[in-house]
């Protein structure tokens, strides 16, 4: 059982707080949403115009007024956690639903991590609002940023706040499709489109990571509730105590996902592209936040790390591999945006590297640290550009890099330069090695179920007297005539 901690009044204050802190979001966002339903009715009625949506400044002061009401509630539940003497607290809401032996709980859980990322997200969720404000202004999409903001910001306080890997898969899948929309922000343009699509496959890919993990995890352990499957509710925990050649594949699994969200070797081709959306979700998602989402999820799962080691090399093999490749990579980058998304890469790379030698304070120091560093050049990356060209004009040349020129011979410079200004060719080897081979897969299993189905079909019409209404996807099959009703007719 849970600990109950209702009856101590500091810890009623920070469960209040961080209902709050997750709520405020989601009622910002059906704030608008009644906004615009309101402003319906009223053109339905002939007293406003049809092509007139809520003006920007009320969007704008809906949406400041939500993330400032979480921004508090995060802040006074960590203060009463803090007021207690504790470093976590566990709030058990109830079953949402049950199935079996199966039930879903809300949970919610506060620690370190939690802590940390719960409060940058509504820290530079509520900068990147503001500054929004102005950089959007008179923007056709202004009202759906805003929508999505808002989304974005519940489901980083879900995922962040998650006690349950259920919850945090909510969360995550919230995150993710917010993260989608704004890429495509631009609608009008083909480019975003085409990111936001590759973006959004490549997080399919790996949300099959996550779920395969949490039904596992549920069937190892009997629970979904990180405290009850991974022991302690203290970080960093003991080992987990799964059976044996259980930890591996669910770590590997757990991993596949997280190198997925934030964007790691083999599936680190989309986060450049990602660049297309407006600066202001650059920083916000592949500067700050998102992108360090599946670095959080190996923190959230460090017992699980801690008894499968071999899950923690391949871990550290993958991160030191992404910063090398992204390292290289933004060498080349002739845009500043591009530039900047390699460099996080690499940053996140040394992280999973960190965490991958059991360095996990230093990986959430690291990720503090990086989220507010990167979501500050993103934001100023239009005015860093205007800089770098008063400082050309002006005869001023900054020279980076030049460690490389000490480390490799002229040749293997070249060839490094060709490498990685076509990304060492990234993209055309996941085509070919990941997504073909899934499509095929994809394909081949189509056509059986459809088999399936048709058989199926044909024999619950062949058993007389069969009801049963067809199988959907199953082709017509053309219905018997009894004899006497034919011969009546």
């Amino acid at each position: 059982m849970l600990p109950d901690v209702g009856m101590i009044p500091a810890a009623s204050w920070a469960r209040l707080g961080l209902l709050t802190a997750l709520a405020a979001p989601f009622l910002g966002v059906l704030a608008l949403l009644l906004r615009l339903a309101l402003l319906g009715w009223r053109r339905a009625k002939g007293r406003g115009r049809w092509d007139h949506l809520p003006r920007e400044r009320s969007v704008a002061r809906l949406a400041a007024s939500a993330l400032l009401v979480s921004l508090l509630g995060i802040l006074g539940a960590v203060a009463a956690v803090a007021s207690l003497g504790r470093d976590h607290l566990l709030v058990d809401l109830g079953p949402w639903y049950s199935a079996g032996d199966y039930q879903f709980a809300v949970v919610l859980q506060l620690d370190p991590p939690a802590m940390v990322l719960a409060v940058l997200a509504a820290v530079i969720t509520g900068l990147v609002g503001r500054f929004s404000v102005t950089y959007l202004h008179r923007e056709p999409g202004f009202l759906r940023f805003f929508l999505l903001l808002l989304l974005f910001a519940g489901g980083m306080q879900l995922l962040a706040l998650a006690g349950t890997v259920d919850l945090l898969f909510a969360g995550w899948e919230l995150v993710g499709l917010t993260s989608t929309l704004l890429i495509a922000f631009f609608l009008e343009r083909k480019a975003p489109v085409a990111a936001a699509r590759r973006a959004f496959v490549t997080y399919r890919i790996a949300d099959v990571g996550l779920l395969l993990g949490a039904v596992w995890l549920h069937h190892w352990s009997g629970s979904s509730t990180f405290s009850l499957a991974f022991g302690s509710g203290h970080w960093p925990a003991d080992v987990a105590q799964l059976p044996q050649g259980a930890a591996l594949p669910l770590a590997l699994l757990f991993i596949a996902a997280a190198a997925g969200k934030s964007a790691q070797l083999p599936l680190s081709g989309w986060l450049p592209r990602a660049m297309e959306g407006p600066t202001p979700s650059s920083a916000l998602f592949y500067g700050a936040l998102s992108v360090h989402a599946g670095v959080f999820l190996l923190l959230r799962i460090q017992p699980l790390l801690d008894q499968a080691p071999l899950a923690r090399g391949a871990l550290m093999v993958v991160g030191l591999a992404t910063a090398g490749w992204a390292s290289l990579g933004g060498r080349t980058q002739s845009d500043v945006k591009g530039t900047l998304a390699l460099a996080t890469l690499t940053q996140v790379g040394l992280m999973f590297a960190a965490i991958g030698l059991g360095w996990y304070k230093w990986a959430l120091l690291h990720l503090t640290g990086h989220a507010i560093l990167r979501a500050w050049q993103m934001l100023r990356a239009p005015s860093a550009l205007r800089d770098a060209n008063l400082r050309l004009a002006a005869g001023l040349h900054l020279r980076t890099g030049e460690h490389l020129e000490r480390l490799f011979p002229s040749p293997a410079q070249r060839w490094l330069y060709a490498l990685a200004l076509q990304g060492f060719h990234l993209d055309a080897l996941t085509d070919r090695w990941l997504v073909r081979p899934v499509m095929a897969l994809a394909q081949l299993l189509d056509r059986l179920e459809r088999r399936q189905a048709a058989t199926v079909h044909r024999s619950t019409l062949g058993s007389r007297g069969s009801a049963r209404p067809p199988l959907a996807g199953a082709p017509p099959v053309p219905q018997r005539l009894d004899p006497s009703t034919a011969a009546g007719s």
